[in-house]
């Protein structure tokens, strides 16, 4: 058995950029920052971003570019995807990306977390199916530990 799949909630690193493949089909590239908060050995508060690359196609992806900026909060759920290409240089590149099958919208970028959405701000779902609405993405505030998980 094999499995391929991405969640990532977090916040927009930049404008969605929109284009068109030579078939007419809409692809919207965007990239999300996700935070990590950990202690380390001598119990001191860490914290690093980790920086994912999303492709979004279809009908979708002119939802995301219409509604997210710069700074939305947004959950994506896709599969992992690398491409590779040779480079002006003639060095082979490689870039590793979530192709999105859903994304879902978070509060606004000026609401903050734990506010109201924005009313113009639809669940976008490439299977053309009515997906339950999510108002905000809540992020847990009290610490976890470790030793609290029972595996």
């Amino acid at each position: 058995m094999y499995l391929n799949k991405a969640f990532v909630i977090g916040n927009l690193t930049r404008d969605v950029e929109l284009r068109a493949l030579p078939s007419g089909i809409q692809v919207a590239q965007f990239s999300v920052a996700t935070n990590r908060v950990w202690k380390d050995k001598n119990g001191a508060k860490q914290e690093a971003a980790d920086f994912h690359n999303i492709v979004v196609f279809g009908k979708q992806a002119e939802t995301v570019a219409k509604y997210m900026r710069k700074g939305s909060q947004v959950m994506v759920e896709g599969r992992m995807q690398t491409r590779s290409w040779d480079g002006k240089d003639g060095e082979k590149k490689y870039r590793t990306e979530i192709v999105a099958d859903r994304v879902q919208f978070g509060s606004s970028p000026a609401a903050g977390t734990g506010s109201a959405p924005r009313a113009s701000a639809p669940t976008a779902n490439r299977t053309e199916q009515p997906a339950p609405a999510l108002d905000t993405i809540e992020y847990p505030t009290e610490e976890i530990n470790p030793e609290d998980i029972p595996f």
